[in-house]
């Protein structure tokens, strides 16, 4: 399977291929309204501004299994990100990235990236996973690092 072969509903509720994402970077991100990262959608956002033009884009997916951290429902959570941190980018209706009902894209991700000591459980909110242009996963960072050390990175990609 590929990246490409999975689909996620938006805060809509309508589905949405990956595939519609084909050729691009991409980073891949499990976000939360109510965490101590939660500023991190301000350097989302600004990566995003500066290469989304040279075909990257940041896909959120909103997750409340740490610590209850996005108790809103879809509505919610895409006007909080709107209205509070301009986020212009994807922000995909909420999921789980771990446990029994995790959804089979971070699955996916999980096993294409380990974690810390080769985990394949994501930790906590904001984690990241970059994807090269091919869609396959080139490395998964930490909820610590910064998406404005990523540039670098992201610069190699494009």
């Amino acid at each position: 399977m590929s990246f490409y072969d999975f689909s996620c509903s938006d805060s809509g509720g309508q589905m949405v291929s990956m595939g519609d994402y084909a050729g691009q970077v991409l980073l891949v991100v499990n976000v939360a309204s109510e965490c101590g990262f939660t500023q991190q959608y301000d350097a989302l956002e600004v990566i995003y501004q500066r290469y989304k033009d040279r075909g990257f884009s940041v896909l959120a997916f909103p997750c409340n299994q740490f610590g209850g951290q996005e108790p809103g429902d879809n509505a919610q959570i895409l006007n909080f990100c709107r209205s509070k941190f301009k986020v212009s980018f994807p922000v995909f209706a909420k999921l789980d990235v771990n446990g029994e009902d995790t959804d089979p894209l971070f699955s996916f991700l999980k096993q294409e990236a380990r974690g810390l000591m080769h985990t394949r459980a994501i930790k906590w909110n904001f984690t990241k996973f970059l994807l090269n242009r091919s869609g396959s996963v080139v490395k998964r960072f930490s909820p610590a690092t910064s998406p404005e050390d990523l540039s670098g990175i992201i610069e190699s990609l494009l």
